[in-house]
């Protein structure tokens, strides 16, 4: 897996509109990782012949996985390091499975000044089909240095 790209972005740079963008292909590995990491065994991750009686037909990854692709962006470059997340909403609209490549598309929908905060449309997309959407609010923090 390659590292994405880390910058930070202070309040005071976001403009509404800014959008970053993270491609990723989806591995067995990771599929594999995040069962571990999280204890979510779902055998609809796991199981090939489980997997293969299901709707799907094959193994998918979990869908936090494919959200927490969202929060690599929000970390990593929009807003990036010293972003600290107030909520997330999600919809999950398809199913990921291993081998699909994973668009996640985060843009900057609102600046509340109050506390600084950054409402942030999110969604993910395989082969342009939005399989996941929802909104974050992060806040971000300020160039400015407090006394």
């Amino acid at each position: 897996m390659n590292a994405p790209a880390v910058h930070t972005l202070y309040f005071e740079d976001l403009r509404e509109g800014m959008r970053e963008t993270l491609m990723r292909t989806v591995m067995d590995d990771d599929v594999l990782d995040f069962a571990r990491i999280s204890g979510d065994q779902n055998p609809i991750h796991l199981s090939d012949s489980y997997a293969s009686q299901t709707r799907f037909g094959q193994r998918i990854a979990h869908g936090l996985y494919t959200a927490s692709l969202i929060s690599a962006v929000l970390g990593t470059r929009l807003p990036g390091p010293g972003a600290i997340y107030r909520s997330q909403t999600l919809q999950f609209h398809a199913p990921v499975k291993i081998g699909d490549v994973v668009t996640v598309i985060v843009e900057v929908v609102e600046l509340i000044a109050e506390g600084r905060k950054a409402r942030l449309h999110c969604e993910a997309l395989v082969d342009g089909k939005v399989v996941l959407d929802g909104e974050a609010l992060v806040s971000v923090p300020s160039r400015e240095k407090k006394a």
